[in-house]
């Protein structure tokens, strides 16, 4: 166990997180207690171009993985064309790895709520929504009751705090598809179809739900416009770095001796998030992680210093994703892990389109085969290849994220695969799992 020095202590910002431990943080008047509803007040009293402006000044960058500029999506909305606009919030947070929203819906859920009504008054839309992954129960049930305490308490409904402006919102619970968590398929899911992507254009910032203007933000994006309407566009860029501004919590899973949610200014480093989270497990040296989740290409231990915000991960061959950095140790198998991560994907492909449906279905087979003790050489350049058919040749994003942990796996580990073929490293899985493999 390590103990974190000050400057690294000094990296924690918790703006997010600074209401999880109070008791009783879900409730509506610990949230007033702790300025609650405060920004709601002033934003009212602004103007909503102001607002979007505000956002813009801020820097703040999406929370749900791609990273655009929230107040650039916001601006997109085409204002005086006579049609309703929405709010939709992505709660359907479902990749492996990746639980930061969830604690945050389920601790402190009118930071959510008073996120939503302030964006619905800056892009002039009287009705929105919060779609959250079925399996959420707890956290949903938290957001719901979230909802009716802000309704009785006139933060929702109609003349918000005699303002004039009306504001319903919904708290939708999907049926628990990790497609839905790529934008178009949750609107489609949100209408009542089956869950799958658009065809883009149009967009959804003039064709989303119902065929209407529409933004749709990560839940992590929406809870951080209060504290910046409370502290300011230059209070914000204080804080992470320049192209990157900002807290963001990250997640850290796996080998860790004390694994959690650590919001600190981006760009940290997992060297600092370690020491933050009392290091490795006892026995266990870094080997391997995620920076975003699984859908983001694996770094390895030489990555420690690498600063964790959009640009310094990109700079590394990853991903920043949804800061979901799960770690492994030299105990670990990245061609177990990858083989794992591609059931996954595999599982919940919704079959749209051929690449993703036909190339994580054949190379979860590939896979058995290697692990089995039963793969070849050429199987490696029939991985490569199959996903340099599903990237950027699927139809939506979540496609191209199941390819990300086989290639670079393959790059930084390429001789865990030979050892495999090569009969050095013992079989992990059975030839009863190779029924159909073939």
């Amino acid at each position: 166990m390590t103990t974190p020095r000050p400057e690294t202590l000094a990296k924690l910002t918790p703006v997010l997180t600074k209401r999880w431990l109070s008791p009783d943080a879900w409730r509506i008047d610990t949230y007033e207690q702790l300025d609650g509803y405060a920004a709601l007040r002033k934003a009212l009293k602004a103007h909503p171009d102001d607002l979007i402006q505000l956002i813009k000044d801020s820097g703040l960058r999406g929370r749900g993985g791609a990273g655009f500029p929230t107040g650039l999506k916001w601006g997109f909305i085409p204002q005086g064309d006579g049609k309703p606009h929405y709010l939709v919030v992505n709660a359907d947070e479902g990749e492996p790895g990746t639980c930061k929203d969830l604690p945050l819906m389920t601790h402190d859920p009118h930071a959510l709520v008073e996120g939503v009504i302030i964006a619905s008054y800056a892009i002039r839309a009287s009705r929105a929504y919060i779609y959250i992954r079925g399996e959420a129960v707890h956290a949903a049930r938290r957001l719901r009751n979230a909802v009716q305490e802000a309704y009785d308490k006139g933060y929702l409904g109609r003349n918000i705090l005699r303002s004039g402006y009306d504001l319903e919102l919904v708290v939708h619970s999907g049926a628990g598809a990790y497609i839905c968590g790529e934008e178009t398929a949750l609107l489609d899911s949100l209408e009542g179809f089956r869950g799958q992507p658009r065809l883009r254009p149009p967009f959804p910032a003039t064709h989303g739900l119902y065929a209407s203007p529409t933004v749709v933000n990560n839940v992590g994006t929406i809870a951080s416009v209060p504290p910046i309407v409370l502290g300011g566009a230059d209070w914000w860029k204080s804080m992470g770095t320049e192209k990157s501004s900002g807290p963001m919590i990250y997640s850290l899973s796996g080998r860790v001796a004390n694994p959690g949610q650590y919001e600190c200014s981006m760009g940290v480093t997992l060297r600092e998030l370690l020491e933050l989270a009392g290091g490795m497990q006892p026995g266990h040296n870094l080997r391997f992680w995620t920076p975003g989740g699984s859908s983001t290409p694996l770094l390895a231990a030489e990555h420690l210093d690498v600063p964790l915000d959009f640009e310094g991960v990109a700079a590394a061959g990853s991903i920043l994703g949804t800061t979901a950095t799960q770690i492994f140790s030299d105990q670990d198998c990245p061609v177990y892990a990858t083989y794992r991560w591609l059931e996954f994907y595999h599982h919940e492909s919704c079959g749209k389109c051929t690449p993703c449906r036909e190339g994580n279905y054949w190379m979860v087979r590939v896979y058995r085969r290697i692990l089995a003790g039963q793969g070849t050489h050429e199987d490696l350049d029939t991985l490569l290849d199959t996903c340099d058919n599903i990237l950027g040749r699927s139809f939506c994003g979540l496609g191209d994220g199941a390819t990300s942990s086989v290639t670079s796996s393959l790059k930084y580990f390429k001789q865990d695969y030979l050892d495999y073929i090569e009969g050095r490293t013992a079989p992990k899985l059975s030839e009863k799992t190779l029924v159909g493999a073939h």
